[in-house]
């Protein structure tokens, strides 16, 4: 087998048993980004040099007896992550040039678990795109199609995970940046619970590296087993020590169920603003078979769910008015002269974004207490289910589309041009209300091209969610690569 296929714990194991060190995977790690990066353009700043000294040092660790959650693990970081010595960009031109002096706390609690970080990969512009390309590294190519996307903003991170560079990866999540790619690339990602993990040091350049609570965005792992992601949420998981103590500790709950026929699962496979491509809609309904086949118990309605028009239209206003808190005065009056110009009847998910930029305070309180009560209709919903089993995005990773501004942009689904930004309603599901969602594969659509879906879980039960994604992955499988005897687009298999 293929080491650098291996899932983390494999490699763990293999470490402990002394079948490999870690510069043998390091090593391996970077030769096949070296010899299959140039196509795919995952790993847009490589820190080789310094991967190598960590190899040795995790050996050298284990040497000593020493035995961290990841020692000697080659993983990757999302660009958006500080790293000192290393340029911090969001794919932004005129920070091309800006390097932090410290790590973020999430690169520092990857470090500290003994992980050697091959490099950072690669981002959209600001990270607000479904894509992941920008003036200063390019496009990053989806690994089973190249005239495709392979997501964003995490794209560079599944990318890379689904071309074997790196066993894990860590990304965001704002609006599906960690189930979008993974959806598209055929790999798994975890939305941790809003707050469940520190974000410091995943800020825009050259803001801060402050311990500030965002809004809606979470920082989060990516693997290729739903294992692996329990793995590396365990390192991440917990408060900022700037704000909470270094010896604080925030234990999750066990996953509520071992078994799949003692989960209650929720099935949802369309929403009233826009329609589910067949192929997205048959990988929903692979999952539900599955469950079904397990013992779990599956509804397909129930009038406990949220209203998801509402739903929608929140996520819309809270998103973007933090999206635009920082625009020009003379900018955000122009787009305050628009939102006031429109029907008080528009009700489209375009009419929420304009007026989500131009939001007031007391329009923004007013949100908030909306989603505590969609909140609340969550908690109730839970009381009887313990999972919602629903798409990531309307459709598997589109052509490659970098033409124009991103509100003049379509989706096309079976056929039929959606605004671009509709498809992420899906993603603010579990984002609006701050819920835990694990993105798993789910099969390929008649393409070829990798479907996945998200496991949305209780507030703070992130391990239910995580739980039932290792069973389905028992039932359905997981991660694929190509068979040995097809070829990826360059990639000899």
């Amino acid at each position: 087998m293929d080491r650098n296929f291996q899932s983390a714990e494999e490699q763990a194991a293999a470490l402990h048993a002394g079948d490999v060190t870690s510069e043998e995977l390091t090593e391996e790690a970077i030769a096949r980004i070296e010899r299959y990066d140039k196509v795919i353009n995952a790993i847009c700043v490589p820190d080789f040099d310094r991967a190598r000294a960590a190899a040795t040092r995790a050996d050298q660790a284990r040497a000593r007896g020493e035995n961290r959650p990841l020692l000697g693990i080659p993983v990757t970081v999302k660009e958006s992550y500080n790293m000192a010595g290393l340029p911090t960009t969001w794919g932004m031109p005129q920070h091309a040039n800006y390097v932090p002096a410290e790590d973020a706390v999430q690169v520092s609690r990857l470090e500290a678990a003994g992980a050697v970080v091959l490099g950072k990969t690669n981002v959209p512009l600001n990270l607000r795109d479904i894509q992941s390309f920008n003036d200063i590294y390019g496009t990053t190519n989806n690994p089973w199609d190249h005239g495709r996307t392979s997501g964003g903003s995490s794209g560079g991170s599944a990318a890379a995970l689904a071309c074997g560079f790196g066993a894990l990866s860590i990304g965001s999540d704002l609006a599906g940046s960690l189930r979008t790619p993974a959806h598209f690339c055929g790999v798994y990602a975890h939305k941790p619970t809003l707050g469940l993990a520190a974000t410091r040091g995943m800020a825009t350049p050259p803001t801060p590296a402050l311990p500030t609570d965002l809004d809606l965005a979470v920082v989060g792992p990516m693997a290729r087993t739903a294992r692996d992601l329990t793995l590396l949420l365990d390192v991440m998981a917990g408060p900022d020590p700037l704000t909470h103590g270094i010896a604080y500790d925030l234990a999750l709950p066990p996953a509520r169920h071992e078994r799949m026929s003692d989960f209650r699962v929720l099935v949802i496979e369309d929403h009233p603003l826009i329609a589910t491509e067949s192929a997205v809609r048959a990988g929903v309904n692979r999952v539900a078979e599955a469950l079904v086949e397990g013992g779990a118990r599956v509804e397909r309605h129930s009038p406990l769910l949220p209203d998801p028009t509402e739903a929608a239209t929140l996520y819309m206003l809270l998103m973007l008015s933090n999206a635009a808190a920082n625009l020009p005065v003379d900018a955000y009056e122009q787009l305050r002269t628009h939102a006031e110009a429109l029907s008080a009847d528009d009700r489209s998910l375009d009419a929420a974004r304009l007026r989500g930029m131009v939001l007031s305070h007391r329009g923004w309180v007013e949100a908030n207490n909306r989603r505590e009560l969609h909140r609340h209709g969550w908690r109730q919903l839970f009381a009887e289910f313990d999972a919602v089993v629903c798409p990531i995005t309307p459709t598997p990773a589109f052509p490659h589309d970098h033409h124009g501004a991103l509100e003049n942009r379509h989706i096309d689904i079976d056929g039929v041009e959606y605004p671009y930004f509709d498809q992420l309603v899906w993603a603010g599901v579990a984002t609006m209300p701050g819920l835990p969602a694990t993105a798993i594969p789910a099969g390929r659509s008649p393409e070829g091209l990798p479907v996945g879906v998200q496991l949305i879980g209780p507030m703070f039960e992130d391990r239910t969610p995580l739980r039932l994604a290792e069973l389905l992955e028992q039932k359905i499988g997981g991660f694929h690569r190509r068979s040995e005897t097809g070829r990826l687009n360059g990639f000899s298999k």
